[in-house]
């Protein structure tokens, strides 16, 4: 080419490129227009085509001008006149696409995308219009609307004379399998039906696989890639002390060496580029095979492991009994009364597998340019810098370089948040147990960890815990469970909207998924009325509450403060029983209780695991204060042995809902994104918490030891069908009641002074109603003669002074001293004498 031709082409280059950008914004939403007036016009045509059809058929200039011409389309004539030319006269409903493509191109233009990359879209449109048109126009050719067009009848008239009506049907059929075969190129080795299905099938699975690995940037890293990485930058030697995160396989890539820079000065070697300084480190795990047969098979029960107690106490004269009756009954099973009872399976939670995100290599090499960089602006240098790429988070450890101060680093947090534009960045100086100081940074594209992932680890099906709670992954994508009987209290804070309330369903859906509803009994308490209301359909299941209580769920406060009041008795009960069997813990007393070396008769039972949940409890704190905290201390110090626990959530962390007493007894702490600092040092007894990116991130205190976590996220549609699933099983014929409970009211008034003159005016048909039942329950005067349980209580305090039934015995029914109605009436008439 000569030279002035090549000005002439880079002129014209030039004059096109300088073009104003704002003409195909304008073409671009034009061509929107278009798509929106096309797409009401033939909308319009399947209603109105019949009427406007004989105005618009022969079409000339002179119909778009004449004023007197009516017609039914929404879009008046010219969209009567539209409409007819695409339908009638040209390729019938197919039309459709030619909206589509307008549409397309016109985003195209207005986001000023190369509209070149739409010319395989455009070409296949436009094939399958042609092909749709004449489809349409052979199905549907016994019909008066034009479904093909004149296109498609047109060729469909043709063709059907040349090879007929069947050969028509043929080629359509043959069409159809040589296009799948084309495109999907599948194995039809299996000559039957089932076979081909399945093998088309599979390999459009793996058709969309590749494509996706094929549209992956070159930003994204994959595990092949980065062992290729390692094997081209990093020598044989430096990977051999490649220390694995994991036992499974690690994707490392550049190590530094304290040669990599200069420590004299704050520029690096020219001998060596920064952007291979990178130490990536992702832990990665089998892919786990999410098939029909895992999901309907549930997760293996919690195995408590009852042992016998050789040095076990018992009875003289029992061991006899004891032997016999486990000769001829086996040990003691308490989930033989729900024997059918099915745990929960996988299929009930939603599968986000296909939203896995791969590692973003320019993003990582671009934070660490930036945390090098700003570092040196300071004279600080560093020996080595590693990456480890969490599900939401990236932890960047740094060994600072001999005679830097670690809270020099510590101070620049603030700068490099600046400089790496990110919301949430903490630092750790130093990380305990590992020599380095470790920056966490927020990933731009951030992976969600769902509850059915958790619940697929090895780590949680295989759990031994006696209490279990799969919380979610770490910063190094290992699954995090822990176990609520070590912890043994939790803790939970966060700002509105942070993941507080996901983090309780998960904490409940842990404890369903493993647990039989012998071995644990929730106690529920929502004063929001709104968060835990589904859980109310597992009351014969899970639930525990107080027999007067006619919701399952706890609201009300003056309830709140009975059901705690009531756990404390169940506290001082169960210590009762430990005392009479000489064990220590729940777990020794059930074990002796299996060995059947406890005897029933004298009060022993098998003792579930409760596990009170408080959803909003400064709510609670504000409105009964002392009435609410001091139950909940002396839970929380004693309940542990005799296996109840306690996990409390509030939104407010501030020192007068989170007291000394409380965090004195809750060593285990949950800390979702908060607003302040004084909060995070409220709950955490440090910062942190202020500097979480929300969506379930969130750091867990376990004596001392912090945990970043991605909490496992389970939808609310999920919760219910697990609830539901439990709730068409077979349940226990009544729920689990705790303890009758008086305070101080006027219930104890009544038996400090009782006064014949005071007597209720339904103590009659309540001593009647007990004496027929002789059971002498609260309850069941409440539920009888519909009264409130205050009053039933006071009644039932009259009958305890004149000596109808005896005082009161726990969770017991009181006993009932009149033996029959002819002795109870004497006793009603001696009182109406006294009046």
């Amino acid at each position: 080419m000569s030279k002035s031709n090549k000005k002439l082409v880079a002129k014209n280059k030039n004059e096109w490129e300088s073009k104003d950008e704002r003409v195909p914004k304008i073409i671009g939403m034009a061509l929107l227009l278009i798509a929106a007036y096309l797409f009401v016009a033939f909308v319009s045509y399947f209603f109105t085509w019949k009427e406007d059809q004989d105005k618009v058929l022969r079409f000339s200039w002179s119909l778009l001008l004449e004023s007197d011409l009516s017609v039914e389309n929404w879009l008046g004539r010219l969209g009567a006149i539209v409409s007819n030319m695409f339908f009638y006269w040209g390729f019938g409903l197919p039309s459709f696409i030619i909206i589509y493509l307008c549409y397309i191109y016109g985003i195209a233009l207005l986001k000023q995308q190369p509209v070149d990359h739409f010319r395989i879209i455009l070409r296949k449109s436009l094939i399958t219009m042609l092909v749709l048109s004449i489809f349409f126009a052979f199905i549907f050719k016994s019909f008066d609307f034009p479904w093909g067009g004149t296109f498609g009848n047109s060729i469909n008239f043709w063709m059907t004379n040349f090879i007929g009506n069947i050969g028509m049907i043929l080629l359509f059929v043959f069409g159809g399998i040589g296009f799948i075969t084309w495109v999907f190129n599948p194995n039809y080795q299996d000559v039957t039906v089932s076979g081909a299905k399945n093998n088309t099938l599979n390999y459009v699975k793996n058709i969309f696989q590749n494509q996706t690995q094929t549209n992956s940037s070159n930003e994204n890293i994959t595990q092949k890639d980065n062992l290729e990485i390692v094997s081209n930058d990093v020598s044989t030697n430096q990977l051999e002390n490649v220390e694995p995160t994991q036992k499974n396989t690690s994707l490392a890539m550049d190590l530094i060496s304290n040669s990599d820079f200069d420590l004299n000065t704050s520029v690096p070697k020219t001998t060596n580029s920064v952007s291979d300084d990178l130490e990536i480190i992702q832990t990665t795990y089998e892919p786990v095979l999410i098939d029909e047969i895992t999901d309907e098979e549930p997760l293996p029960p919690t195995d408590h492991n009852y042992k016998p107690i050789e040095s076990a106490v018992i009875d003289e004269g029992e061991e006899e009994i004891n032997a016999h009756l486990i000769n001829a009954q086996g040990l003691y099973d308490p989930t033989l009364e729900l024997s059918s009872y099915e745990l929960p399976n996988l299929s009930l939670l939603n599968d986000y597998s296909d939203q896995k995100i791969e590692i973003d290599r320019t993003e990582l090499e671009n934070n660490k340019d930036q945390i090098i960089n700003t570092l040196r602006d300071y004279k600080i240098e560093i020996t080595k810098i590693r990456a480890t790429v969490g599900p939401t988070v990236t932890l960047y450890e740094i060994i600072p370089a001999p005679g830097v101060r670690i809270a020099k680093i510590k101070n620049l947090e603030d700068d490099i948040a600046l400089n790496l534009a990110a919301l949430g960045i903490r630092i750790i100086a130093p990380i305990p147990g590992r020599g380095t100081i470790g920056i966490e940074v927020p990933n731009k594209n951030k992976q969600m960890v769902s509850l059915k992932e958790v619940f697929l680890s090895e780590k949680f099906k295989k759990s031994t815990m006696d209490l279990p709670i799969a919380l979610g992954k770490t910063i190094s994508n290992e699954v995090f469970v822990a176990d609520l009987t070590k912890m043994p209290h939790l803790l939970i804070a966060g700002a509105t909207g942070q993941g507080k309330s996901v983090g309780i369903n998960t904490i409940l859906m842990s404890l369903l998924f493993k647990q039989h509803p012998a071995h644990v009994k929730l106690i529920l308490i929502d004063p929001k009325k709104v968060e835990l209301f589904p859980y109310s359909a597992i009351e014969n299941h899970f639930l525990g509450f107080l027999p007067d209580q006619m919701e399952p769920i706890v609201t009300d406060t003056t309830k709140v403060i009975h059901t705690l009041s009531s756990l404390c008795v169940e506290m001082d009960n169960r210590y009762s029983l430990l005392q009479k069997a000489s064990v220590r813990t729940i777990k020794e007393y059930n074990e002796k209780f299996t060995m059947r070396q406890l005897n029933p008769k004298k009060g022993h039972q098998f003792l579930p695991f409760i596990v009170l949940i408080i959803d909003e409890f400064a709510d609670l704190i504000m409105t009964a204060g002392k009435e609410i905290e001091l139950p909940i201390g002396r839970l929380a110090q004693l309940s542990r042995a005799v296996g109840i626990h306690l996990i409390i959530a509030t939104q407010r962390p501030s020192v007068n809902i989170i007291t000394g007493v409380i965090k004195a007894n809750f060593p285990a702490r949950l800390a979702f994104k908060v607003s302040s600092k004084v909060d995070s040092r409220t709950i955490l007894d440090g910062g942190g918490a202020d500097q979480l990116i929300g969506r379930g991130d969130m750091l867990l205190s376990l004596g001392g030891d912090m945990v970043r976590l991605q909490c496992a996220f389970v939808d609310t549609p999920e919760v219910e069908k697990v609830i539901n699933f439990i709730a068409k099983q077979k349940g226990y014929s009544t729920p689990f009641f705790l303890p009758e409970y008086s305070g101080n009211d006027d219930t104890s008034a009544a038996k400090a002074g009782f006064s014949i003159s005071d007597i209720d005016e339904f103590f009659e048909d309540a001593a009647r109603l007990v004496v027929q039942n002789q059971t002498g329950s609260t309850s069941m005067i409440q539920r009888r003669l519909k009264l409130g349980y205050n009053r039933a209580g006071r009644i039932m305090d009259q009958l305890e002074a004149v000596g109808i039934v005896g005082p009161s015995e726990g969770s017991k029914p009181r006993d009932v001293l009149v033996m029959d109605e002819y002795q109870l009436e004497k006793y009603l008439e001696d009182l109406k004498s006294k009046s």
